[in-house]
């Protein structure tokens, strides 16, 4: 089953996300991933797509201890309905949007 979380990277980086989701399967590799940046900017992959400069690490994920002992990451771990809903929000922001007329 895969496994979801939540990390807050901390930095002062202006054009680093600061908001990290990821949903990682059973063998330890990203499946799905969004990153979230100080000026609303959603970007997101999958096995298939890439937004932004957001991409799939190519190695396993380290151990959830590992990243929780780093100070420049706090780290929780979600359900799949939490990552989900912000995964929808992801690909609704980069839909063309509609006008009104």
């Amino acid at each position: 089953m895969p496994s979801y979380k939540k990390v807050i990277w901390h930095h002062d980086h202006p054009d680093e996300p600061v908001l990290l989701y990821s949903e990682t399967g059973d063998d330890g590799y990203e499946t799905r991933k969004v990153d979230l940046y100080r000026d609303g900017r959603q970007d997101y992959a999958d096995e298939s797509t890439s937004i932004g400069t957001t991409f799939l690490g190519q190695e396993p994920e380290p151990p959830l201890e590992e990243i929780a002992a780093d100070a420049d990451f706090t780290l929780f771990v979600i359900d799949a309905e939490e990552f989900e809903a912000v995964w929808r929000s992801a690909l609704r922001s980069h839909r063309p949007q509609m006008g009104s007329d």
